[in-house]
């Protein structure tokens, strides 16, 4: 097995199913200057807390595009993406 897909699984998953953890997480994210990385932070979360299906079934979003809007190519918009940090009850802020 791949050794990042141990880390994940073993270290990090558990860690990301505390929220407090998953905001310093997310913050840390969000400050690289690659909105990519935020993106995947985002899946990251959403694997460790039930994956696309169970995310699916929270935001009446389809998997395929949850999985199309946190890929390295997505975008999205606040439409869809604030409900994904809702399901979580994760927000949003500016400082």
């Amino acid at each position: 097995m791949n050794s990042s897909i141990d880390y994940k699984k073993e270290y990090l998953y558990p860690k990301l199913r505390k929220k407090r953890y998953a905001i310093k997480y997310l913050n840390t994210a969000l400050a690289d200057e690659d909105p990519n990385v935020a993106l995947l932070a985002i899946k990251d979360i959403v694997e460790a807390r039930g994956g696309f299906t169970d995310l699916s079934r929270k935001t009446d979003i389809s998997r395929e595009h949850l999985y199309r809007m946190l890929s390295r190519k997505g975008n999205p918009g606040f439409k869809n993406l604030l409900p994904v940090l809702h399901a979580y009850g994760l927000d949003l802020s500016v400082k």
